[in-house]
């Protein structure tokens, strides 16, 4: 197979796995064949204060093969002690390196990690990648060996970095539709998810359909709007950089459809929108879709926290100045951007703030704005 087919039947099938789990398994063999790899191990989660990292999703397939009993094995053994993993999580977003080059001279001669689970998971040979994910959480991809005696080739090494940036996209929809709780929908169902913003494009750019939350942001006209039936940003430098990513999209004469991400301005004070655009492949359109070209996921981050702020002032014991400026970190607010919300000075935002660390018993925003978030996954009470 000739590397540019190789390469669309990866970006074919990342684009198909965005929506449902349970094609990793065959999007996993897809790109170990691509790549000319026996298989590959892919994690993301939140960094943690300590260094440490919280997995959302751990997976190994060696060509479409489930070998999960391998990550028991790592996890059970080997993580504690493993020496190259911090050094992983430390490279530049996007640097690809050997296994060898994470660990030193005397390491490769001693390391358990090295000799024993790695020998067993063929990856001695393999190649890492750490990557930047949405809201500050981790990727990491761990490619193990390349078939046959050979090292890496060049044109090898250049294919894992052309499906980088299509593997993060994967990341990030798949974020987005597991927050809105529509993983597994097929592409007409996610027009029925009322806990998604769905917008549905036609080959000329023009919405095809859209569910009720979406129509709803878009008649709001705050950062996005319907105009004259095509999906256009308030800002004009937004509204270019939409265009163009929906025309990568929806490309002309049969040529790769590309997904991608933006975030786009609002007039008011709120986070700005997220935006991610997946082409359509032909195995998703079914009797509702079979004119959709692109799918385009839209995430108000103020709409995904729901947060209560009588749940947070009980639950952390803030005055109702810290309850607010708790919240509206959790809503992606900057301390500038609360000041301004708030009108209050920016010296005094940064008091509250002092005494929700102070009460909370940590460091840095993020780490209030996660407190908070999580309890707005808790279930209310119905008293």
């Amino acid at each position: 197979m000739d590397e540019r087919r190789a390469f669309r039947r990866v970006v074919d099938a990342l684009n198909t796995a965005m929506l449902d789990d349970a094609r990793w398994p065959d999007t996993s063999a897809v790109i170990d064949e691509a790549l000319g790899a026996k298989g590959s191990i892919l994690t993301f989660g939140d960094e943690l204060s300590r260094g440490d990292i919280r997995v959302f999703f751990a997976r190994s397939y060696y060509r479409g093969i489930d070998r999960s009993e391998w990550q028991r094995e790592y996890f059970g053994h080997y993580h504690a002690q493993d020496e190259h993993l911090p050094r992983l999580r430390a490279l530049p977003d996007g640097k690809i390196v050997r296994v060898t080059d994470l660990f030193t001279k005397q390491e490769l001669k001693t390391s358990p990690t090295y000799n024993e689970a790695l020998a067993h998971f063929e990856g001695q040979n393999g190649l890492n990648v750490r990557l930047d994910g949405p809201r500050n959480s981790r990727i990491i991809w761990g490619i193990a060996d390349p078939f046959g005696a050979g090292d890496w080739s060049s044109p090898q090494i250049d294919m894992v970095g052309r499906v980088l940036p299509h593997l993060r996209q994967y990341v990030r929809v798949r974020t987005a539709l597991v927050e809105a709780e529509a993983l597994g929908a097929s592409v007409a169902a996610l027009l029925d998810k009322t806990g998604a913003c769905v917008v549905q494009l036609g080959w000329n750019g023009q919405i095809v359909e859209a569910n009720d939350r979406a129509v709803e942001l878009l008649r709001k006209n705050d950062g996005l709007s319907d105009r004259g039936g095509a999906l256009s940003a308030a800002k004009p430098k937004d509204n270019v950089a939409l265009q163009a990513l929906l025309a990568r999209a929806l490309p002309c004469f049969g040529d790769l459809g590309v997904s991608g991400s933006m975030t786009v301005r609002r007039p008011s004070l709120r986070p700005r929108l997220v935006l991610h655009v997946k082409p359509v492949a032909n195995r998703e359109r079914n009797h509702r879709s079979r004119n959709v070209a692109a799918l385009v996921l839209i995430v108000d981050p103020v709409e995904r926290a729901r947060i209560d702020p009588r749940v947070v002032a009980a639950a952390f014991a803030l005055s109702p100045a810290e309850t607010q400026v708790a919240v509206l970190l959790a809503e992606g607010q900057t301390t500038r951007q609360i000041a301004a919300t708030t009108g209050r000075g920016y010296s005094t935002v940064r008091t509250h703030l002092k005494h929700i660390f102070a009460k909370l018993g940590v460091s840095r925003q993020f780490e209030v704005a996660q407190l908070v978030l999580a309890l707005s996954s808790l279930p209310r009470s119905r008293g």
